[in-house]
């Protein structure tokens, strides 16, 4: 007998990617890297400041929370292939809905909430519908949505009230079930047993006194939550996260292997929808109050979050993790500035920077994946 092995050979028709390439075609590598050097940055210059107290660390995790709800949606459709310039529109259109219908017409908050997911998941459909039929860039559709919800949502507030911001939403809202889904905090009784142990501060006099200053996790940051789980499984576990990148990758080659790219790029866009009603709601459940020029600029903010995640924007390539980061990224620089005393106008620069360099290094990755020059 042979005293060789029968193990198998290696094909050498088969290259074999170092692990230094495989991190480097991750999507979420840019955004590891950017949320470490920002923590890196702020407790070298604001660790004193508080920022990394209870009440720091709470503060800029619901900014990231906000940043997050519509990241997740944004990641999702550009991985699809398409963009959604319309939420911002959307989130101050969902808000004034709510507040009209529960505090103008009198219908109780569940319903109103109901009636304006429902609505706005419609317009989400409508965009998606539209940019299917007609062959317009998803970014000229939405555009124009973007004009036409924050004209409505300002006639809608101006001729039922008279006003552009409309409160009183509190007392609408309390005792509400589904308002609580939205608008309450859990694990109130673990931060005050933290309190009491001494964990974390607690006000000192007044009549909050022996109450912590973070008193639960507020819903909106749940809800960023449960969409960052809910994302990551639907793209990296299911036929329907392939699909999704199917047709953001190569739509046409989609279709011809049975894709069912269309009612996947409308479920994107309705998806969209889905996460602008959320923060919305989220939002005037938390402030009593909605605005009708709320969300302003929001959708590039997702978008930003989304580029500095890894997407890419041709689509097909995408995490819903490194969207998370992105917006992690964001929170954490803007309630930063503050807490390490910079002028809070540099956010905006912040923004242009890290948008040009995720850019570039989006671009170097897709030529690594493609093999192009």
């Amino acid at each position: 007998m042979s005293s060789t092995t029968n193990a198998p050979q290696k094909d050498e028709r088969i290259k074999e990617q170092s692990k230094l390439r495989e991190w480097l075609i991750r999507p979420e590598l840019g955004g590891m890297c950017g949320a470490v050097l920002v923590f890196i940055f702020f407790i070298l210059t604001a660790f004193d400041s508080g920022m990394f107290s209870a009440a720091g660390v709470m503060n800029w995790s619901i900014v990231s929370a906000q940043f997050t709800i519509i990241a997740v949606g944004a990641c999702l459709l550009m991985i699809a292939g398409e963009f959604d310039l319309s939420v911002g529109s959307m989130i101050g259109f969902a808000g004034i809905i709510i507040a009209v219908l529960s505090a103008q017409f009198g219908w109780p908050m569940w319903l109103a909430i109901i009636a304006t997911f429902f609505l706005c998941l419609s317009i989400g459909a409508l965009n998606g519908w539209l940019v299917i039929k007609t062959g317009l860039p998803s970014f000229i559709v939405t555009l124009a949505f973007l004009y036409i919800l924050r004209g409505l949502t300002i006639f809608t507030a101006i001729v039922t009230t008279r006003r552009t911001i409309i409160g009183g939403l509190h007392e609408k809202a309390d005792g509400d079930w589904l308002a609580a889904v939205f608008g309450g905090k859990i694990l109130k009784g673990f931060f005050q047993w933290m309190g009491d142990a001494g964990w974390i501060e607690t006000f000192s006099r007044g009549s909050r006194e022996g109450q912590p200053v973070v008193d639960g996790i507020p819903m909106l940051i749940v809800w960023a939550l449960i969409l960052i789980v809910f994302g990551h499984i639907l793209l990296t576990k299911t036929k329907y996260g392939n699909w999704i990148f199917a047709a953001g990758g190569d739509a046409e080659a989609a279709r011809n292997s049975g894709v069912p790219v269309n009612s996947v790029k409308i479920s994107m866009f309705v998806f969209t929808a889905f996460c602008a009603t959320v923060f919305a709601t989220c939002q005037v459940m938390e402030f009593g109050s909605a605005g009708a020029d709320r969300g302003l600029l929001k959708e590039f903010e997702a978008i930003i979050s989304v580029v500095i995640g890894g997407a890419l924007l041709t689509g097909g390539y995408g995490s819903v993790i490194g969207a998370a980061l992105g917006a992690l990224i964001f929170g954490v620089v803007q309630q930063g500035l503050f807490f390490a005393g910079v002028e809070s106008s540099l956010f905006r620069v912040f923004l242009g920077v890290i948008l040009l360099l995720a850019v570039i290094l989006n671009t170097y990755i897709r030529r690594l994946i493609t093999g192009e020059r």
